[in-house]
């Protein structure tokens, strides 16, 4: 690949490429994510994954056997209590997050409820994951080994953690450096007397057995871990030492994990001094959402999740919006009117990809778009706006939509009309229902009184040919353009009259200066409601 070439190429193929570069002779190429299931796993966490499968997608291409696996960390300790959860749950922070109960009574375990939603969603489209519960492997003892080589080599981790350390912080918590090293014990232990983790490790023996004290009942403890194991790893040892165990060759992670002092490099330093493996990884940024007020945070409940997504979204051109995107790049999902234009945009790349149009890197991400999501790639799209224009005014029937358009001369995809119209009906009437046209209540009393004896006359004309059964749609568009035509004047002077029409009609049924297609509205409506409302 040339210079030129390998600056426009698809990023996730270059990431690929990395991958086997370190990692040539692997049987099988394990690509890691995860993440703590502590409240709604929203798409701003969909990140990791999707970029994980982009990769694994490219390795798959090249020839190689993948595995994508997606940790859930649900043996990690519930830290605080969301904004949408009772407060009582207050009394079981300090238990892993399988361990405290679903708030709504539903599922075995707060971290199942939010479990359950991600694996629907990805299975919706089409992505081959499997899944790994962190407090299964934990509480199997198939970590013990893994424990145990961090537990004897405690203070060389001690030393690299105070190396990450600024001296800013070390001040901030008048850190005895020395006596840190000899009382730092990389372990978690979920008491056996209050189930929670506010413990303190008092001796180890060097094999598997630690003594330790629950300070939440004053007793203390002596277990073996390897057949007692209510035991984890602090974050920063539990990542590299399950590159190890899993035999981790690509796992991507957020920003924050590769900032200088970041947990990935701690992760690394740890890797390197105990564990065998340190896998090839993209830093990634984070997903905004326009139309939904401030960032999302699972913790705080104010999250959108995938499926909630999928409501406005089609499958492919959600996985589309991740894909064609470096992971350095920042953007955002809509739920207002931009999401026209990110519609309007894989439209142009699917009509672009069956001319043969798109460059490689663009026809890849396109192609991976809509692998295993049950959708074709349509020769012509119906455009998301139109289907929420016309949509709207026919009650989302799908077969009138068509008959308007065929009115029209216009031809769409039939397939896409019936994938459409549902998520464009969601993204109306669930996130945008002040877009939302309807005809008015009653006579629009306040502006008949502004209108003009000619223009209550022309309304009036109006009235009298939809009551002659005016019912094609051919005909109507003749009619609302003749009756203010001046026939003395040109075309371009008469457009101001139709359109002051056009204003008229429109303040009358909907109460606003403009709406669909006037024809097509006259068409679709309850025709005795229209007449009402043109009563003046």
């Amino acid at each position: 690949m040339s210079k030129e070439e390998k600056q426009f190429q698809y990023w996730a193929e270059k990431s690929a490429e990395g991958v086997l570069e370190r990692y040539p002779d692997e049987k099988i190429y394990t690509c890691a994510a995860g993440i703590s299931p502590s409240g709604k796993l929203h798409f701003g966490n969909f990140r990791d994954l999707i970029t994980v499968y982009a990769v694994a997608k490219e390795l798959e291409k090249m020839g190689k056997k993948t595995r994508i696996i997606y940790s859930f960390d649900n043996y990690d300790r519930f830290r605080k209590v969301p904004s949408n959860v009772p407060e009582s749950f207050e009394e079981h922070i300090g238990k892993p997050l399988t361990g405290v109960p679903d708030p709504e009574g539903e599922k075995t375990s707060y971290a199942i409820r939010f479990q359950e939603e991600l694996e629907e969603a990805t299975k919706r489209m089409g992505m081959n994951v499997e899944y790994i519960s962190q407090t299964e492997k934990f509480t199997s003892g198939v970590y013990a080994e893994g424990i145990k080589k961090a537990m004897q080599n405690r203070e060389d981790i001690a030393k690299i953690l105070l190396s990450f350390m600024s001296d800013k912080s070390k001040q901030a918590r008048n850190l005895d450096e020395a006596k840190y090293i000899a009382e730092y014990y990389p372990l978690t232990i979920y008491s056996e007397f209050s189930g929670k983790d506010n413990t303190e490790v008092l001796s180890y023996d060097g094999e598997y057995t630690v003594t330790y004290k629950c300070h939440d009942t004053d007793k203390e403890s002596t277990i073996n871990f390897k057949e007692k194991p209510i035991v984890k790893l602090p974050w920063k040892v539990d990542w590299p030492m399950r590159w190890e165990y899993e035999n981790v060759t690509y796992e991507p992670s957020g920003a924050d994990h590769t900032a200088p002092q970041g947990s990935y490099y701690v992760g690394v330093e740890i890797a390197k001094k105990l564990y065998s493996n340190i896998p090839c990884y993209d830093s990634y940024n984070f997903v905004g959402i326009q139309g939904q007020g401030s960032k999302m945070s699972g913790s705080k409940g104010n999250a959108v999740t995938p499926n909630e997504l999928m409501q406005i979204y089609e499958k492919s051109l959600l996985k589309w919006i991740y894909l064609r995107k470096n992971p350095h790049q920042t953007f955002s999902l809509a739920f207002n009117t931009e999401l026209y234009r990110q519609y309007d945009e894989f439209d142009r790349a699917a009509i672009a990809l069956n001319k043969n149009e798109l460059p490689e890197s663009e026809k890849r991400q396109l192609e991976v778009s809509y692998d295993e999501t049950g959708e074709d790639v349509p020769e012509k799209p119906f455009p998301f706006k139109q289907a929420v224009a016309l949509g709207q005014i026919v009650q989302w029937d799908a077969k009138k939509v068509q008959e308007i358009l065929y009115s029209l001369e216009q031809q769409y995809d039939i397939a896409t009309i019936e994938r459409r119209l549902p998520l464009a009906k969601a993204w109306l009437e669930i996130y945008n229902p002040d877009e939302m046209i309807s005809l008015c209540e009653s006579t629009n009393s306040d502006y008949v009184q502004s209108m003009s004896d000619d223009s209550k006359q022309k309304i009036q004309a109006l009235k009298e040919k939809l009551e002659e059964d005016l019912t094609g749609m051919k005909e109507l568009e003749a009619t609302v353009y003749a009756i203010p035509k001046d026939e003395s004047l040109s075309q371009k002077e008469n457009a101001p009259l139709q359109r002051a029409f056009f204003k008229d009609v429109y303040n009358l049924l909907i109460g606003q200066d403009k709406g669909p297609r006037l024809s097509t509205f006259l068409w679709a409506v309850d025709r005795k409601a229209v007449l009402r409302l043109l009563d003046i």
